[in-house]
C-alpha cells in the first residue's frame, strides 16, 4: 500500500508552506505499509519555539484554506518544542532543532520511502545543520572579544 493522493497533495502544500516559513530540513515519509493509523509523516524543524508556532500555523492555515483541511488534533502548542498535527491521513511534526536531533524521527523511519516534495522543501535540507554551524562560530567569535 502506498500513500494516496489526498496524502500526497496534503504533505506537498504543507511542505510548501513549512518552505516558505524558513522551515529546516523538511522531509516527508510514506509509512503507510508499516502503520495502520496514517499514511505519511512531515517532519521540520526551526531554531526556535516562536518559529516553530510560525510553521505550525501556517501549516494549518494554508491546509484548511487550500484544501479544506483541519487538524483532528493539535499537540505540543505551549512548549512549542515539538508540536504534533494530526489530519488523519498525515501527521505534520514540527520540532525545535534540538529535538529534532535528539530525537532522530528519521532514523525511525529511514526504511520507509521517502516521499517527492517541492523544490522549496527540497532546499531546506542541511539548514539546521548550517545554521547550528553558524551559530557555533558566532559564539566563538563572541568569546574572543
Amino acid at each position: 500500500m502506498t500513500a494516496t493522493d489526498r496524502s500526497t497533495e496534503l504533505i506537498n502544500v504543507a511542505a510548501q508552506a513549512a518552505a516558505d516559513k524558513l522551515a529546516h530540513d523538511i522531509i516527508a515519509y510514506d509509512v503507510s505499509d508499516v502503520l495502520a493509523i496514517t499514511d505519511a509523516f512531515l517532519l521540520a524543524s526551526a531554531p526556535n519555539d516562536r518559529q516553530v508556532k510560525s510553521i505550525v500555523d501556517a501549516i494549518e492555515e494554508r491546509l484548511n484554506k487550500e484544501l479544506g483541511a483541519k487538524p483532528v488534533r493539535r499537540e505540543g502548542d505551549r512548549e512549542a518544542r515539538w508540536v504534533l498535527l494530526d489530519y488523519v491521513d498525515i501527521v505534520v511534526h514540527v520540532q525545535h532543532s534540538e529535538e529534532r536531533v535528539f530525537y532522530a524521527l528519521e532514523r525511525l523511519w529511514k526504511d520507509c520511502p521517502e516521499l517527492d516534495l517541492p523544490a522549496d522543501a527540497k532546499a531546506t535540507r542541511g539548514k539546521g545543520a548550517q545554521h547550528a554551524e553558524e551559530q557555533g562560530a558566532d559564539a566563538a567569535a563572541g568569546d574572543m572579544l
